[in-house]
């Protein structure tokens, strides 16, 4: 194997990159025309453009890819994770192109990358499932039926993919039609197959995975567990290992069902077997057919290269290590950095500032230390093209409570301006009381994410004032002398208006002055405060843990700048296709009625009335892309008799 093209972007292509590097063995970068000057691009030995920005004409295009593979003398794929990376009509034709394909056989795929089949091949091994239903007959009337012999609560989940995407929970079976069509459209966008299987939820789990390796010898061997239980949207923020709730005994027995499932299925490569945790019983979820996001947890207590040993066994060699040899030593935990706001929706956009605390990337660092896996820079373009996910941040340390420590402080010290992140959330999670005592199950953000996001709005209220003040005057202020009149300012954050009066004191000095309070003094620049302009009178700031967005309303009409502006239309939060509008013009509404649903990054949201009101006007149609504060539709005040 002399060189790799991976088919893949971003943070895990350079991940390959630096293995195959240290390895000796040649890289082809691949790359649509938005990932143009991306990172991964220049570290790659070669890259070649596939022409085209979405992912369909691009990363998902076999026939391009191969053409690259075959037009810079590539003799093995990497496909890294998504994309085409649990797709075995990909894997066999890398095979048959003559070429090394570094993932597990196009047999095994199919046999584990179907949620259905993985399950049916599992029960063979006496691997615990959950009852359910996931036949080929994909009709509403059928999954009603199964419904009713399966009884609420249960999961719809797309059979294909994974991320999270096409999973409905169901709590009464009324709500079984609306999740089976939303699962569906899902499923289709993200994976190409809308087929659907229903299986009872267990409300109160933990999901824990199991990390597996397979050789083309006959050896399989598990690296321990993952607790990936923090989650939004039925997707990984939070992953660590071992988990709180697993022991000795435990782990032996998950590993050995993880271990007899890939065994049973012919299994070569890396792979993560992942199951419900409910008390001492374990159910499967599923089975990954592919390297997993959260890998470097694994690699950090295991002190190994995931990624060589995917290059190895490809190779034909043996696993490194015997499962007797294979030892788990201190506590990793990693944070998912994702572009995206309080309300976890995903936004694009462009870095304006990027840096971190000393961190190493893409191999284990002593114990103790940061590692920073990443396709981050200054100028970089976050597409909606692609998934949110900015890179993960891992730390390993002695005991839990150092590494949830050392992760609080490398989150309140990374900053990444021009776009909204999680990464202040990250740290409020970190720190919650029942994630800190190892509490922390699957619906940890559902009872507790609005808790956080009150808790973050505080902290922004609290230093709003300053930093906004100060985020304005540093891009106004000059050698003038200072004016002894104050100066009214309105600053709107989060749709509410601060009035203030700010007086030039000179040398730099503010003092700011808001009814209700005593006058403040700030100095220019402010020490750990970091803001960008990101547009002719708004700011992104930052400081420690907070992130905040001021706007300077001070120049619009009174009326409109105390406004909300919410309650008269409806904006587009990000940049999306428009997949649905269930409501009409003339329509009643209450307060959190859908009115658009919009696919972005992969994912769906319904997007809702702020207040009971009549839609006036629906100003877009299905099929439409839309841009960042365009207006969806507007509304007149609620009519008689509307629904409250």
């Amino acid at each position: 194997m002399k060189k790799i093209l991976i088919a893949n972007r971003g943070e895990i292509a350079r991940r390959v990159i630096h293995t195959a590097h240290r390895m000796g063995i040649e890289t082809v970068a691949v790359y649509s025309d938005p990932d143009a000057n991306a990172l991964h691009v220049r570290e790659a030995t070669q890259a070649v453009a596939l022409g085209g920005a979405a992912s369909a004409d691009t990363y998902l295009s076999t026939d391009k890819l191969l053409a690259a593979a075959r037009a810079t003398g590539a003799d093995a794929v990497h496909p890294g994770y998504g994309f085409l990376s649990e797709n075995a009509d990909f894997a066999q034709a890398v095979v048959d192109a003559g070429l090394t394909w570094i993932g597990p056989p196009p047999g095994a795929i199919r046999a584990l990358g179907s949620k259905a089949g993985a399950k049916a091949l599992a029960q063979t091994q006496g691997v615990p499932c959950l009852p359910g239903y996931a036949g080929d007959d994909q009709s509403d009337e059928r999954f009603a039926a199964e419904a009713a012999r399966i009884g609420s609560p249960l999961m719809v989940k797309a059979v294909a993919g994974g991320g999270g995407r096409g999973m409905r929970l169901v709590t009464d079976l009324a709500q079984l039609p609306a999740a089976l069509a939303s699962a569906r459209s899902e499923a289709l966008a993200g994976f190409g197959c809308s087929d659907l299987l229903i299986e009872r939820a267990l409300l109160q789990p933990r999901h824990v995975e199991v990390q597996v390796f397979a050789d083309a010898h006959g050896e399989c061997i598990h690296l321990g567990e993952r607790d990936c239980s923090v989650q939004r949207r039925h997707q990984k923020i939070i992953e660590e290992a071992p988990s709180p709730a697993v022991d000795a005994a435990l782990r032996e027995r998950m590993g050995a069902c993880a271990v007899a499932l890939a065994e049973a299925a012919g299994y070569v490569g890396a792979g993560t077997v992942e199951f419900l945790l409910d008390g001492a019983e374990f159910f499967l979820m599923e089975m990954n057919t592919r390297l997993q996001v959260e890998h470097p947890v694994t690699e950090a207590l295991t002190g190994l290269d995931l990624v060589e040993w995917q290059i190895r066994v490809a190779r034909g060699e043996p696993l490194p290590l015997t499962q007797d040899q294979a030892h788990l030593k201190g506590h990793a935990i990693e944070v998912r950095l994702c572009a995206e706001d309080a309300h976890f929706r995903p936004h694009s956009g462009r870095v304006l500032q990027f840096s971190a605390p000393p961190a190493t990337a893409f191999e284990r660092s002593a114990m103790g230390a940061l590692r920073f896996d990443h396709a981050l820079e200054e100028g970089a373009e976050v597409s909606p093209h692609y998934d949110a996910m900015l890179g993960k941040l891992i730390v390993h340390a002695p005991t839990r409570a150092e590494a949830v420590a050392a992760l609080v402080r490398a989150l309140q010290g990374t900053r990444v301006l021009g776009l909204p992140t999680n990464r202040a959330f990250l740290a409020a999670c970190l720190q919650h009381p029942v994630f800190a005592s190892g509490q922390a199950l699957v619906p940890f953000l559902a009872a507790h994410a609005a808790d956080l996001q009150e808790l973050l709005l505080k902290k922004e209220l609290k230093a709003l004032i300053q930093c906004a003040v100060g985020a304005i005057f540093s891009s106004k202020m000059s050698s003038d002398l200072p004016c002894a009149l104050a100066r009214p300012m309105r600053l709107r954050h989060e749709g509410q208006v601060h009035a203030v009066a700010v007086r030039e004191l000179g040398g730099g000095r503010l003092q700011i002055e808001q009814a209700g309070a005593e006058p403040v003094t700030l100095e220019l620049p402010q020490r750990g405060v970091h803001c960008v302009a990101v547009g002719p009178r708004r700011w992104h700031w930052q400081t420690g843990g907070v992130d905040g967005w001021v706007e300077d309303a001070s120049w619009e009409p009174a009326a409109r700048a105390g406004a909300a502006g919410g309650a008269a239309e409806l904006r587009a939060p990000f940049n999306g296709k428009v997949v649905a509008l269930p409501v009409a013009a003339g329509q009643a509404l209450a307060a959190g009625d859908t009115v658009v649903v919009i696919e972005s990054m992969k994912l769906e949201h319904s997007l809702a009335s702020p207040a009971a009101a009549t839609v006036a006007e629906l100003l877009v149609a299905p099929g439409q892309q839309v841009s960042p504060g365009q207006v969806l539709a507007r509304f007149a005040p609620a009519m008689q008799g509307a629904p409250a």
